[in-house]
Order: C-alpha cells, then sequence, then structure tokens
C-alpha cells in the first residue's frame, strides 16, 4: 500500500508539471486592463514591432503605449527579430507573477486574450478595449527577454468627452 501512495504522489506531482509546462490559460478574459473588444468598434490601429538590436537589447517599438479608457484598439504585432517573442499586457504585479511562472516553465504556451507570441518573421495581431485608468505595463515574458529590455510602459487615461 505504501508503494502505491508515494508511486500516486509521483506520479501526480509529474502530471502538474506536464500541465503547467504545457500550456497556460488563465481565463484572462476580463482584466483591470480591459477585455478582449470587437472588431466593429476598433477606432485606432497600432503597429507593434518586436526584434532585437546589434548589442544583444530587445525592444518593443514604440516602448510606451497610451489609450483612452473604453477605446477599442486593434494591436497589430511583427516579429521582425531572430528569437520568439511575447506580448503580454498587465498591471505590474500580474506581469511579474506572469514572469516568475514563465521561468519556471519556460515552453508554457499561452492561451490568454491579453497576449500573443510570435516566432521570427511571423505577424499576429489582437482587438482590446481598455478597461480602468491606470499604469500598466506590456513585456515580453520569454526567459531572459524582460532583463534584455523587453517592456513598456501602458498608459491608460480618462476618457474626455468631445462636447461636453
Amino acid at each position: 500500500m505504501k508503494r502505491v501512495s508515494v508511486m500516486f504522489v509521483a506520479l501526480l506531482g509529474i502530471a502538474t508539471a506536464a500541465v503547467a509546462a504545457g500550456s497556460h490559460s488563465g481565463g484572462h478574459d476580463k482584466l483591470a486592463i480591459g477585455q478582449p473588444g470587437k472588431k466593429a468598434k476598433v477606432t485606432k490601429t497600432v503597429q507593434i514591432t518586436m526584434s532585437e538590436d546589434d548589442e544583444g537589447k530587445m525592444l518593443f517599438t514604440p516602448a510606451k503605449l497610451s489609450f483612452n479608457e473604453g477605446q477599442t484598439v486593434r494591436l497589430k504585432f511583427v516579429n521582425n527579430g531572430n528569437a520568439d517573442h511575447e506580448f503580454v499586457m498587465d498591471d505590474e504585479k500580474a506581469i511579474m507573477e506572469h514572469k516568475q511562472l514563465m521561468e519556471q516553465f519556460p515552453e508554457m504556451e499561452h492561451d490568454d486574450a491579453n497576449a500573443i507570441r510570435l516566432a521570427p518573421g511571423e505577424k499576429g495581431e489582437f482587438i482590446w478595449t481598455f478597461g480602468k485608468t491606470g499604469d500598466f505595463m506590456f513585456a515580453c515574458l520569454v526567459p531572459g527577454h524582460y532583463e534584455a529590455g523587453m517592456h513598456g510602459k501602458l498608459d491608460i487615461d480618462r476618457a474626455v468627452a468631445a462636447n461636453p
């Protein structure tokens, strides 16, 4: 009986690690930063490039984004670099927690509405409606990329009425 219990615990640990390393779908459909948007409501399209420079610095261009509360935006991405890159946007606490998880499970794949991962030369996009005002961030959480400079600031400002 003792052998079966030890074996079960060992298999459970392996299965848990395999699931954690294989896929991540955190149910991030509605976050403080907002939620997936509808194509018909897009008011702005922003092109974001992921790349590395000759000195090994990893970059997002632009490195700072600013939108209005409630604004729906099409974010278009191109990976012009030589490595896989991802774009994840959220509040700083969530980004740092996600970064730590990625360091433990670097091959983890994402299925989050607020993120995209692209291989070199790939393009992608998603539509997002920004939520409450505040200071947020975006980052590439592939291990080592954040430390190489691949993160930026994302500000959500209060929308100003056109005709007060």
